[in-house]
């Protein structure tokens, strides 16, 4: 019966020894298929981006999600000498320009709208400047016209910094 158990427990043993040289080949087709998934669903998923920008004593933090270019996120401005705003950024991505709408909070009232335009490129955010329309004060009178020289720049910035300036 021990000679039984011994020849069964060997048996087990070798076989499996044997699977282990095997199973790493099965692993890597099972790995470059996960990786071709991976990249295929990364095309589909929104993808997040952070920034953060400093003029004298302000500070500008802006997190968006870019979802196939319906841009979601928040905007944060804080200020040194005069009130601060937080609120939430929506809009689209059109080329390289980001048209969003910023509904925020500041001198305790609710409800405020503006549109803001940042020029996206590799190393963050430039914000557009141009006239606003007489009659709402809060839309561009003519996006023709919009100059992103010379607005608040944002840099990159790291999304935990970004996130607890934005809560």
């Amino acid at each position: 019966m021990k000679k039984l158990i011994l020849l069964g427990s060997l048996s087990v043993f070798l076989l499996n020894c044997s699977k282990k040289t095997e199973a790493p080949a099965a692993d890597t087709t099972q790995t470059d298929t996960a990786v071709t998934s991976t990249k295929t669903a990364d095309t589909l998923n929104a993808k997040s981006f952070c920034y953060m920008g400093i003029t004298g004593k302000d500070t500008v933090f802006v997190s968006i999600d870019d979802n196939l270019g319906t841009i979601t996120g928040k905007m944060a401005t804080k200020n040194s000498e005069k009130d601060s705003n937080k609120g939430e950024l929506s809009g689209f991505k059109s080329g390289d320009t980001l048209k969003l709408t910023y509904e925020f909070a500041s001198e305790g009232k609710t409800g405020n709208k503006n549109d803001i335009y940042f020029l996206q490129t590799k190393d963050g955010l430039s914000e557009g400047i141009g006239d606003r329309d007489p009659e709402t004060g809060t839309k561009y009178a003519n996006e023709s016209k919009i100059k992103y020289a010379g607005g608040r720049v944002l840099k990159i910035a790291d999304c935990n910094l970004v996130a607890k300036a934005l809560e």
